[in-house]
């Protein structure tokens, strides 16, 4: 039986995947191409977690696309906002009509006779499976599952007899006005949750095991929005994103040559916030070293603000058991709740949770190795947009994308059909580092064995460092000994 065929199929609506369309859209049109949506609508993460307060912790000057200015005067957007700016992409440049909502890749065949992707589809609504072929395949599915958040494992939950929610999926019912909340967590959810909760809380408490450095900075960029004045909007967009994206590393690399230094700055900002009574040391001091953990950056120092007003509090401590009126504490402490938030983070998946395979043998990516951090040695004709853990996701993804698109320009301009990384045989015993390395926060420490390997040398790194990227992601299609490009592949992935 014949079955649909396009040229390249998009796996994802979110920010990702609407910025690899609309790339594709103007640098390859004559290419066709559709978007494979799991969920009804667009926007992925801007569209799924609907949790009080939710927003970018980026600013949007960076992750926004490259290509759409942001032009609002809030930076720092709320979650509605930045589903618009990814909608409206859609919208103006006819992407929409590409998308197959209730579409999720479950399988991928590549088959090296015919240069082909067969995907597996089940269609959500129906409960029925299709099948589609395309010549490439670009993920843009995210990173973690949209349809389990990271469990770990409280103690006697049962007994709770108010409402345990997790911040992925909020109920639109939940009425928390002149309730006692509890947040458990102290990352970028949790630091958002508290001060918008406590707008209509009675109390809430953000209960935590461990602290995490928190930065206070406008919500208003005074830089873009004097230079929107001045400049037509795409010049300060542009001249924005490259100040930001310039200071963004700045202060990565800072942290890396003089942690010691970049901790003191940030206590010292944090205890100008609270004052000199509040315990820092206790609540505001981790154990690590700035930027060994993402940094959660609160607008407007509404945190603190909370803080020091008393509708908010933290609560450094481990949690003993779960009560039938909220949570006993090790230390002996009980803590009062009416509502309590698993705000403790996210379930990782590889490949949006498909099972990829080449002639029929599943691919291990864990013994494979990382091409640049986008594609995987020996998997051909298959891309996967990760952003960067340490600046703003979307600069990575606008790379990829157009990476992509000169890929494809490229296969065209040569009349083939596949391209596969191959790692050179005196190259297989380089040392393996994690695919994201220096990075030993626990969300990516659990799944990291599951990734692939990350060498010692390009092109067989994935640097999370823009400017590094941008030259490699550059480099000549051709004279990349790296990559094969042919007309039909042998299959190198083994059974796993």
């Amino acid at each position: 039986m014949q079955i649909e065929h396009t040229d390249v199929v998009i796996v994802g609506a979110g920010l990702s995947g609407i910025g690899a369309a609309y790339h594709l859209t103007k640098k390859c049109p004559n290419h066709n191409y559709l978007i494979l949506e799991s969920r009804t609508a667009i926007g992925g993460t801007w569209d799924l977690f609907r949790y009080p307060g939710v927003r970018s912790d980026s600013d949007m000057h960076t992750l926004g696309y490259s290509f759409k200015p942001w032009n609002s005067a809030k930076a720092i957007a709320d979650g509605p906002s930045i589903l618009k700016y990814v909608r409206e992409t859609a919208t103006d440049n006819k992407i929409e009509e590409k998308i197959r909502y209730n579409s999720k890749l479950t399988g991928a065949n590549w088959d090296s006779e015919t240069s082909l992707w067969t995907l597996t589809i089940a269609q959500t609504d129906t409960g029925k499976s299709v099948k589609i072929s395309c010549n490439f395949l670009h993920m843009c599915a995210g990173y973690y599952s949209y349809e389990q958040a990271h469990d770990p494992k409280f103690p006697t939950t049962d007994a709770f007899k108010g409402k345990l929610i997790h911040p992925q999926f909020w109920p639109e019912d939940v009425n928390y006005e002149n309730k006692k909340v509890v947040v458990i967590g102290s990352g970028a959810t949790a630091v958002t949750l508290v001060p918008s909760m406590a707008e209509k809380a009675a109390s809430v408490t953000m209960l935590q095991r461990s602290p995490t450095y928190i930065i206070s900075r406008p919500s208003e960029d005074w830089f873009a929005n004097g230079l929107r004045k001045l400049l037509p909007h795409s010049w300060a967009y542009a001249l924005t994103r490259l100040r930001n994206t310039r200071f963004q590393e700045y202060i990565y690399k800072r942290t890396r040559k003089n942690p010691e230094k970049v901790k003191k700055t940030l206590l010292d900002m944090v205890r100008k916030e609270l004052g000199p009574d509040y315990d820092v040391d206790k609540h505001f001091t981790p154990s690590y070293n700035p930027w060994d953990q993402r940094l959660c950056l609160v607008p407007d120092s509404d945190l603190f603000t909370a803080i020091k007003n008393g509708s908010a509090a933290v609560v450094t401590d481990h949690i003993d058991t779960f009560t039938e009126n909220g949570i006993q504490l090790k230390s002996g402490e009980h803590l009062d709740a009416d509502i309590i938030v698993s705000a403790t983070g996210l379930q990782l998946v590889m490949m949006g949770g498909a099972e990829i395979t080449v002639d029929g043998n599943i691919v291990d990516f864990a013994k494979l190795w990382t091409y640049k951090g986008l594609m995987v040695s020996d998997v051909p004709n298959m891309v996967s947009t990760f952003g960067y853990i340490n600046a703003s996701w979307t600069l990575r993804a606008d790379l990829t994308a157009e990476w992509v698109c000169k890929t494809l320009n490229h296969m065209a301009d040569t009349n083939t059909t596949s391209v596969v990384p191959i790692v050179p045989a005196d190259l297989l015993d380089m040392p393996v580092r994690n695919w994201i390395a220096d990075f030993p926060a626990g969300y990516l420490q659990r799944v990291m064995h599951l990734f692939p390997k990350q060498g010692n040398r390009e092109p067989w790194v994935n640097t999370q460092d823009f400017r590094r990227d941008r030259t490699l992601f550059n480099q000549p299609l051709g004279a990349d000994t790296a990559l094969q490009f042919s007309q039909h592949k042998e299959s190198t992935v083994k059974s796993a």
